[in-house]
C-alpha cells in the first residue's frame, strides 16, 4: 500500500474522521459521496474534529491548516482510480456496497485492496460478486475514530493475507490499535462483547435488580476504569482461574439468556423514545445530559496517547 495512494467513500461523520486520521498522519487522501453538500462539508466536519483534539491537548493548533489540505474531496469516482486503499464507510446496505464495488472494480488497479469499514455485514457476503475477491477485507473502526483507537480487520475466505498484515502495519504507524481476528462472526470480536454485557444490563434493570442510572453508574465505576487497562481475560488471570471457575459454577446460571430483556428496548421504541436523537430513551437528553457527557469525553481525551 503505497504512502498518500488512500481514499474514503463515504463522507458521512465516520468517513470524514478516518480521513482526518490519515490526515493527521501526513497522508493526502481522497473522500468521495455522492452528495456534493457532504463533500462541501468535509473541512467544517474535520475542523470540528480538529478543534477537539486542540481543546484537549491532543494536536496543535498551528499544524490544523496543513491537516485540512490533505483532505481532497469528490464527487467522481475517477479521482480515486489510483488508489491502492480504498475504505468503504457508505450506508449498511448490502445492495449499496455491491454496486458501488462493481464501479470500483471497473476503474481500480488488480491489487488495490478494498476495506469495508461495516459493523456486521460478513466479509464474503460483501465480496460474493467481486472479481477479485481476495482484495475485499474488513476494516471496522470505532466511532470517534479520533477517540477509540480500535480497529477490527477481519478476513474473508479469499482474502490475501499479506493484505491483512499491509493494513495494520499502516494503522499502526498512525498509532491505532490494529487488530486482526482469524475469522469473521457476526459482531466481530468488540460488538460481541458489547452487546454480551448491554443484554447483562438490561436484564439487571428489567428484574427489578438496579436501575437503568445505577447499572451505568457501577460500569463507570468498575469495570469501565479496569477494562481501560487491562481485558477481561488478564483480568480473569490476575483473580486466578480457580478462583474464576468457582464463581462462574454458581453465577453463570443466573446470567442473562435469550432475549426477554429486549422488551425494555421495544417498549420505548414504541413510544418513539429511541434515544439521543429523539431527545428521551433511558434517560432525556437535554442541553445539560449532552454537555455532562461531552466533559467526560473531553477528561477522557486529555489522557489519551498524544501522536
Amino acid at each position: 500500500m503505497q504512502n498518500n495512494h488512500f481514499s474514503v467513500l463515504g463522507a458521512g461523520l465516520m468517513g470524514v474522521g478516518i480521513a482526518t486520521h490519515f490526515a493527521r498522519f501526513g497522508h493526502n487522501i481522497w473522500l468521495f459521496d455522492t452528495d456534493s453538500d457532504r463533500i462541501a462539508e468535509i473541512n467544517a466536519v474535520a475542523g470540528s474534529i480538529l478543534d477537539e483534539l486542540i481543546a484537549t491537548d491532543q494536536f496543535h493548533a498551528e499544524e490544523k491548516a496543513s491537516v485540512l489540505s490533505r483532505l481532497h474531496g469528490t464527487t467522481s469516482l475517477q479521482d480515486i482510480a489510483t488508489a491502492q486503499l480504498l475504505i468503504e464507510a457508505i450506508p449498511e446496505r448490502l445492495e449499496l456496497k455491491h454496486a458501488l464495488y462493481a464501479q470500483l472494480e471497473a476503474l481500480i488497479a488488480p491489487d488495490a485492496v478494498i476495506a469495508s469499514n461495516t459493523s456486521g455485514l460478513p466479509p464474503d457476503a460483501l465480496a460474493e460478486k467481486l472479481t477479485h475477491p481476495e482484495r475485499l477485507l474488513i476494516a471496522h473502526f470505532w466511532h470517534p475514530p479520533h477517540f477509540i483507537p480500535l480497529v477490527e480487520i477481519v478476513p474473508g475466505s479469499a482474502t490475501k493475507p499479506e493484505y491483512l498484515s499491509e493494513l495494520q502495519r499502516l494503522l499502526f504507524s498512525m498509532q491505532l490499535e490494529a487488530v486482526v481476528l482469524d475469522r469473521a462472526a457476526p459482531g466481530f470480536v468488540g460488538n460481541r462483547l458489547q452487546f454480551a454485557l448491554l443484554r447483562e444490563a438490561l436484564h439487571i434493570v428489567k428484574s427489578g435488580i438496579a436501575s437503568a442510572e445505577v447499572v451505568d453508574q457501577v460500569m463507570r465505576a468498575s469495570l469501565g476504569r479496569r477494562y481501560a487497562m487491562v481485558g477481561p481475560l488478564e483480568a480473569a488471570d490476575m483473580t486466578g482461574l480457580s478462583t474464576v471457575q468457582d464463581i462462574c459454577r454458581h453465577l453463570l446460571p443466573e446470567l442473562a439468556t435469550g432475549s426477554d430483556m429486549m422488551s425494555l428496548v421495544a417498549d420505548k421504541v414504541a413510544n418513539g423514545d429511541t434515544g439521543l436523537r429523539s431527545g428521551q430513551g433511558f434517560y432525556r437528553w437535554d442541553d445539560s445530559r449532552k454537555e455532562y457527557i461531552q466533559q467526560r469525553r473531553e477528561h477522557q481525551l486529555r489522557f489519551a496517547l498524544k501522536p
